[in-house]
């Protein structure tokens, strides 16, 4: 995408486009992608399909950047707003006890955040808020996702796990956080079916985190 269309911004396919009710001028040429081509896994000897799946190849696909189309205006996406006081501060030390590198660095752009075993890098410069937010969901994939149980999970669910950790560690303290949560979540393939699958692990992850960064005399909200 950054060799063909350097400026570009938000690109999806052109249905999606038409789907958020912008539509692909005519004339516009396609930004061509590799798309994975997913197929299910089938249980040796049974006719039924399981939930996993695995990557067959790629194709070849075309995306377009907004300013190649036109319609109504794209609404806020995944907005966290409010100050989080002291517990950003708090949250980066509990990090660093846990044994975990932070860095902000501009090489994981245009990521907001990056976890990978042991390593946490955030972009720097984002709102106050929104860091927190981060911190929050690269933590807690830091803190569920390793091992056996990041080999036995798809993205989607791991995703899932870690925005519904982030979103109840953020209301927690006081963060307005609109649809930041099922934004990203439904942008992953989430639902509803896949948080009620991972409740256990999300209220456990979510108050360890809150344990450590509220003081005692904080009740959870």
């Amino acid at each position: 995408i950054a060799t063909q269309k350097p400026n570009a911004s938000h690109v999806a396919g052109f249905q999606t486009w038409r789907k958020l009710n912008r539509f692909v001028r005519k004339g516009e040429t396609g930004i061509a992608i590799f798309a994975p081509i997913v197929v299910k896994k089938r249980n040796e000897g049974e006719e039924s399909e399981d939930e996993q799946t695995r990557l067959f190849g790629f194709r070849t696909a075309y995306v377009f950047d907004e300013s190649q189309t036109d319609g109504e205006p794209l609404p806020p996406f995944a907005t966290v707003k409010g100050d989080p006081m002291q517990f950003t501060a708090t949250l980066e030390r509990l990090i660093g006890e846990r044994g975990i590198a932070l860095e902000y660095t501009d090489r994981i752009a245009p990521a907001k955040g990056m976890s990978s075993g042991g390593r946490i890098e955030v972009l720097p410069g984002l709102p106050a808020a929104e860091r927190f937010s981060v911190l929050a969901h690269e933590l807690a994939h830091e803190l569920i996702h390793k091992g056996e149980r990041r080999k036995n999970t798809s993205q989607t669910v791991r995703e899932t796990e870690a925005e519904a950790v982030a979103f109840v560690v953020c209301h927690s303290i006081g963060l307005d956080t609109n649809t930041a949560a099922s934004d990203y979540i439904s942008l992953h393939q989430g639902d509803q079916a896949t948080l009620a699958e991972s409740l256990e692990v999300i209220q456990k992850t979510a108050a360890e985190i809150l344990r450590a960064i509220k003081p005692a005399q904080d009740p959870l909200r």
